[in-house]
């Protein structure tokens, strides 16, 4: 028989967003229980330096993520290291089923799943997966000192994996669509004062290729987007960065949603399409993605849980 647990406020999500709310509902004395998910933490255990969070100049990012934790456990967030695979809004209280085989029941939820990386799509690429290719500098840029590497973006994210690789790679090329990079102008003056960097405009990946005894790349070819010209790149790492979807799937079906995939809220809010649900975080937040504003949608979300809860008379 599975084993059952019942919260005021469950929170789906580890995430900035996710720790802050716990923060705030276990100050209301709403004995909130928080399920960590696949990736506790969220997305900033997989980077290094952060420079924007208030009140440090520089931080890790697991460091910060470990003090978030640390901070919601002390105010008296239950934090479960379970994964919620599926989720019953049709009626109150909600029901959450975790991989462990608990069964969660709450009267209201909080949502902060995040969101993940994107690929690309191509069947080389799937193809050497953990065997060359990642999208994720700060897991394993270790593995490749003194190799060179392509870093695949124009974004913050590729940015900031292009600066990190350049302490372990012997050169760094960086490929984009265009010839205009869509990060912050600091990072963009980093990059151009790096000298393991070389920018690859107009290009995109066609195919990753390499051995196969053992599983392994030995370099990609990349198409110029104007003229369709071929050209091979030998490399040992290809580093994906093009951006993140929302980890959207316990509720594609069932809450509305937006601008491929994002959760929708109500304006100046984190309520969503079902009354006792809110959703906070890079899950609904498709314009700003940064780490202070999904700890404030988080804030904001347990905030508005206590609220509606008393009005619920609970």
């Amino acid at each position: 028989m599975s084993n059952s647990r019942h919260t005021k406020v469950l929170i789906i999500g580890s995430g900035p967003a996710g720790y802050t709310a716990g923060v705030y509902a276990s100050r209301a004395m709403l004995e909130p229980i928080l399920v960590q998910g696949i990736e506790p933490g969220g997305q900033l255990t997989t980077t290094t330096e952060v420079e924007n969070w208030p009140g440090d100049s520089e931080v890790q990012g697991p460091d910060l993520m470990i003090r978030m934790e640390a901070h919601a456990k002390d105010m008296g967030a239950e934090i479960i290291g379970d994964i919620i695979t599926s989720l019953d809004l049709s009626e109150r209280p909600f029901q959450a089923k975790g991989d462990s085989g608990t069964v969660y029941t709450s009267d209201a939820i909080i949502l902060a799943t995040g969101a993940r990386a994107q690929w690309l799509g191509l069947p080389s690429e799937e193809k050497f997966k953990g065997f060359g290719v990642s999208a994720c500098a700060t897991c394993d840029g270790f593995f490749y000192r003194g190799q060179e590497i392509v870093v695949v973006g124009g974004g913050n994210t590729a940015v900031e994996e292009a600066l990190f690789l350049t302490n372990f790679a012997s050169k760094v090329t960086l490929i984009h669509r265009r010839d205009e990079l869509r990060a912050e102008q600091i990072l963009i003056n980093r990059l151009m004062k790096n000298e393991k960097i070389q920018p690859m405009w107009f290009h995109e990946i066609d195919e990753v290729y390499g051995s196969e005894a053992p599983l392994g790349v030995e370099g990609v070819k990349v198409k110029h987007t104007k003229t369709g010209e071929i050209t091979n790149i030998p490399c040992k790492g290809v580093f994906i960065a093009i951006g993140h979807s929302p980890a959207n799937e316990l509720v594609i079906d069932t809450l509305e949603t937006h601008m491929g995939g994002y959760v929708v809220t109500k304006p100046d809010s984190t309520e969503t399409s079902i009354p006792g649900v809110f959703a906070s975080g890079d899950l609904t937040d498709h314009k700003y993605r940064q780490a202070v504003t999904s700890a404030g949608m988080g804030c904001m979300a347990a905030l508005e849980a206590e609220r509606w809860l008393a009005e619920q008379n609970q």
